[in-house]
């Protein structure tokens, strides 16, 4: 019996609203509700409780520190002496490169450049802005145009790859947290002291100590790489599916940053994420449920190009830091995490 052809189905995931989560600018200020779509059901509670104690804290401020989807090609030079020339041929003719991306679509623009060299192999990460998509098919595209190009210009050489691991795509990498990919965030807070008692039953020095011996010596032991927090993938990935991103990118996504230090009687707490790849148009935004949700986060609205997927990136970097905070905390207290998973996983 021949097998039956196979049809689209829809994988229903668990998801719900939480918050509110306050933000208090200075690109996105006011109150939302996250959707998180996950069948780890600790985490709404989670990170609903982080946002509560970080609205009654005034809200969380966030920044997009730089913006860049990268792709990156593959060169076979002749040998090493042609691999140089090649990068200084390159550096030369930016104005041409810059021409030759925007060419390729009305929002993808070249934005930077970085070049390695291995023997007679040249690597060229290229950078753009992307408008409002995560880009991915975008900076594709743009790349095969600009590779195109170059072996017009540079006959001598040859087509190595259209992508050869240096972008760095779903892998994890130092590249990524060092030059960034997609948009780099940082969200921070400043919370009372009392109220971290009140709301986390913990103190400020508890998570301090904790996040330096958890998330930055532990995280070396490991070997992490460019990576020192306790659980960025969980936000991110319910974030992710319920915003129709694409998943995967949560291996990069996941490196980052929790800083927290002691102020006087307050926490300062913030959240680094150098890999947010979030876009609000392109292949998945147009599933119901997920046009719903762009839509409730004001992601869909009339403005600048690109605007709306930094408001997404900055929501995002904000519900990251809100269930961070909480599992840091509950982590302080012995016995408090099992027993909130037991207690909420079983009801």
């Amino acid at each position: 019996m021949s097998p039956s052809k196979p049809t689209l189905q829809v994988a229903p995931i668990p998801m719900r609203n939480v918050g509110p989560v306050c933000l208090a600018g200075p690109e996105v200020a006011g109150e939302f509700f996250i959707p998180l779509a996950t069948y780890e059901s600790p985490l709404w509670p989670s990170v609903e409780r982080g946002g509560r104690l970080t609205a009654r804290a005034g809200g969380i401020q966030a920044v997009v520190t730089a913006e860049g989807m990268t792709r990156s090609i593959l060169v076979n030079a002749p040998d090493a002496v042609s691999a140089l020339e090649l990068v200084h041929f390159l550096q030369a003719h930016r104005s041409a490169l810059d021409e030759v991306a925007a060419a390729t679509g009305r929002f993808v623009r070249l934005r930077d450049m970085h070049m390695e060299i291995v023997g007679h192999l040249v690597y060229i990460r290229f950078a753009f802005a992307t408008g409002d998509a995560a880009g991915h098919n975008m900076v594709t595209r743009a790349s095969d145009a600009l590779l195109a190009w170059l072996l017009e210009k540079r006959p001598e050489c040859a087509y190595g790859s259209i992508s050869g691991n240096l972008c760095c795509d779903k892998k994890v990498s130092a590249v990524n947290g060092i030059l960034g990919r997609g948009k780099s965030v940082v969200a921070e807070v400043l919370v009372p002291g009392r109220l971290v008692q009140r709301y986390l039953h913990t103190t400020p020095e508890k998570i301090v100590e904790l996040t330096w011996r958890k998330n930055w010596v532990g995280s070396t032991l490991a070997g992490g790489v460019r990576s020192a927090n306790a659980h960025f993938a969980n936000m991110l990935l319910a974030f992710y599916l319920a915003t129709g991103q694409d998943a995967a990118n949560i291996v990069e996504a996941s490196q980052g940053f929790t800083l927290a230090e002691v102020r006087g009687e307050d926490l300062y707490f913030s959240c680094t994420l150098p890999n947010l790849i979030v876009g609000t148009v392109g292949n998945g935004k147009r599933v119901p449920f997920v046009e719903e949700n762009l839509r409730q986060l004001g992601c869909l609205e009339e403005r600048e190009v690109g605007s709306n997927a930094r408001r997404l990136a900055i929501l995002c970097a904000a519900a990251v830091l809100c269930g961070e905070l909480s599992l840091l905390a509950a982590q302080t207290n012995p016995g408090e995490l099992m027993a909130a998973h037991l207690r909420l996983e079983r009801s």
